[in-house]
């Protein structure tokens, strides 16, 4: 007897159109995604191969890593236009704040170079979270920011511990999904942790956070989490993100 079940759809094949990528690292030489313009190129044109027309650059801005500011992210930015052909394609920048030591620091001297109004993408150590995780959070919104937390899935100290999910959006986290983690590419507690927080609504955007070749690679594989719906449901929050 044959048995027949349904063919997974393609990740990419459901991004639509006007999807904008607010998370990824395709300026060059500044933090460890691209390292020339001919590589953001290559990467650009294979996300656009995908669908995906409009690009947020969001450099790490990390202490004792990546130094990064508005005085060297924003030229690049600026730059892009004259390095890279792709017609029909946008490129907007912000940053991807480390919350560290020298967060504070970085909120008072502002402005933080946000995504768009007062969004600000922020992310944590893999290795445990910060003990002024909270503190930071609610300093961020007293100064009128709100924080966009990346790939929440990827921190493996909160999996199996969905009351700490729970926790971050009441204080008012808004949660931004890594798509490669839909087909698996960090691997099964990620990508079980992600469907949990996708059943569960607690997405509010999504961003391939593409470093290299096998980010873009991932994102043709087939969907490894059931809830096609949801999927479809959250990249449509993304469409014409800095236009509404």
């Amino acid at each position: 007897m044959w048995f027949f079940t349904k063919q997974k759809p393609i990740l990419s094949r459901l991004i639509p159109e006007g999807y904008v990528d607010i998370h990824s690292h395709l300026l060059p030489g500044i933090d460890d995604g691209c390292a020339s313009w001919e590589e953001t190129q290559m990467r650009c044109a294979e996300l656009k191969a995908l669908g995906i027309h409009h690009f947020t650059a969001t450099p790490h801005i990390m202490a004792g890593v990546w130094h990064n500011n508005r005085a060297t992210i924003e030229p690049l930015a600026q730059s892009f236009s004259d390095h890279i052909a792709l017609e029909s394609s946008s490129l907007h920048w912000a940053a991807e704040y480390m919350l560290d030591a020298e967060f504070t620091q970085k909120l008072q001297e502002g402005p933080l170079c946000t995504l768009k109004e007062n969004l600000v993408l922020v992310e944590m150590s893999y290795q445990q979270p910060p003990l002024a995780l909270y503190d930071w959070l609610f300093e961020l919104q007293v100064e009128g920011y709100r924080p966009v937390l990346a790939h929440p899935e990827r921190y493996n100290f909160y999996h199996g511990k969905m009351e700490e999910y729970r926790r971050l959006k009441k204080a008012g986290c808004l949660f931004q999904l890594n798509l490669p983690a839909l087909t698996g590419y960090y691997g099964w507690p990620v990508l079980k942790t992600a469907a949990l927080l996708l059943n569960e609504g607690l997405y509010d955007y999504s961003g391939t956070d593409v470093h290299h070749e096998k980010h873009v690679q991932a994102l043709s594989q087939p969907l490894a989490v059931k809830n096609e719906k949801a999927v479809v449901e959250l990249l449509q929050k993304n469409v014409d993100f800095y236009t509404k």
